[in-house]
């Protein structure tokens, strides 16, 4: 059947026509051209988007910006008494003074010249910072306390406040001085941390760190005071440490060796002598050295280790406010012994109205006043800083407080 196409079963064997190859590079370029399609109309598309929201979609808010009214309307405009419960604040300076318990001294009445503001207390006592720039002196030994040019003392000054007074009032009141302090570092660091604040902390002149223990010990409540070491009747053999103050003609030098000890550190409220059983006697040696204590504003401890000093009794024929303890704590450092003194402590104070005890900074001695502190409350009994005992002395009694 000439003319018509062969079937493929009727084509012979192996002559049948290849198909064209199709050209690889082709199929490429046509993805090609389709992906480059996509691309723009995806960037068409979301530039249209954004061009009708400008921030793609994320949440948005609009705030409505009025004009302000002038000054002037606003000054003519009538006042509109505000509704109880709107008000806000005291009506004036006098409500809010009795609001808030703040009393405010202004000139021309008690404190002419000058504005005083009194803060409630929260119940929290907290020592007033040291160094006062009003209250030193720099020389060659360091700084050293003075008189501020407007009267102020460091031993009014750097003092522990009283504090809040007692709901009722006490039978008696103690005030304890625990000395040694500065020179060992845990002792030191046990006895701030371990005593109450109104225990009163005395510490050696030759401690490392002197300055940051002694305003950590500040920090805490406690006020401070400087030992100054002292010649005894059995010096050399009985050495206070370097700077001793001497008597006789070994003393000729001790005004310089006083201004190196009063040098170490700032913030006491004044001193206390370390050991100077000898010195403590000798009046001749006493005078100059506490007319340079009085002329720095300091306050004078005797410790009550020696029956014949006169240190308490010099001090305050120099108009030096002074005070001698009438017993130590720790003569003989056993926790029984211990309390013992503290019982005589609390007799003497409800007799004389206050009692001073000194006391070292050995741990049983700190232990046993934590412990013995904490039972006062129940005895009706206060413990007052040292610089405040003397404010507390019965007129008609006798005894070692001057």
């Amino acid at each position: 059947m000439a003319g018509l196409p062969l079937s493929e079963l009727d084509q012979p064997l192996g002559q049948a026509k290849r198909a064209r190859a199709s050209k690889p590079y082709g199929r490429w370029l046509s993805r090609g051209l389709a992906s480059v399609l996509i691309v723009i109309f995806a960037g068409l598309a979301l530039y249209a988007a954004l061009k009708r929201d400008p921030h793609g979609g994320e949440p948005i808010a609009t705030a409505v910006i009025r004009e302000r009214a002038p000054a002037t309307d606003i000054a003519q405009a009538p006042p509109q008494p505000a509704r109880p419960e709107e008000r806000r604040g005291p009506a004036s300076a006098s409500q809010l003074e009795t609001d808030s318990g703040v009393t405010v001294v202004r000139p021309g009445s008690e404190a002419p010249g000058a504005i005083v503001i009194t803060v409630p207390d929260d119940g929290t006592v907290k020592l007033a910072p040291a160094p006062d720039k009003r209250l030193v002196e720099r020389t060659r030994h360091g700084i050293l306390p003075k008189v501020g040019p407007d009267g102020a003392t460091p031993a009014q000054v750097y003092a522990r406040p009283l504090g809040p007074a007692p709901a009722a009032k006490p039978a008696g009141r103690i005030a304890i001085l625990v000395g040694g302090l500065g020179i060992s570092q845990s002792s030191t660091s046990e006895a701030i941390t371990r005593l109450p604040g109104p225990v009163s902390l005395a510490f050696a002149p030759y401690g490392a760190e002197l300055e940051k223990t002694v305003q950590r010990a500040r920090s805490e409540g406690h006020e401070v005071f400087l030992q100054v070491p002292m010649e005894p009747f059995d010096y050399p053999d009985n050495d206070p440490g370097p700077h001793t103050l001497l008597t006789g003609p070994k003393g000729s030098d001790n005004l310089d060796r006083l201004q190196w000890v009063l040098g170490r550190f700032t913030g006491y409220v004044g001193i206390v002598n370390f050991l100077g059983g000898r010195l403590t006697a000798d009046d001749t040696a006493l005078t100059p050295l506490l007319r340079e204590v009085a002329g720095r504003g300091l306050m004078v401890v005797d410790d009550g280790s020696s029956p014949r000093s006169l240190l308490a009794s010099v001090a305050a024929r120099a108009q030096i406010p002074a005070l001698k303890a009438d017993l130590a704590l720790d003569a003989v450092a056993r926790a029984e012994a211990i309390d013992r003194e503290l019982q005589r402590l609390e007799t003497l104070a409800r007799d004389q109205g206050a009692a001073v005890a000194t006391a070292s900074a050995l741990p049983v001695t700190v232990e046993r006043i934590a412990r013995w502190a904490r039972t006062l409350e129940g005895k009706n009994l206060v413990i007052v800083p040292v610089s405040a005992a003397r404010g507390f002395r019965n007129p008609s009694t006798t005894g070692s407080l001057r």
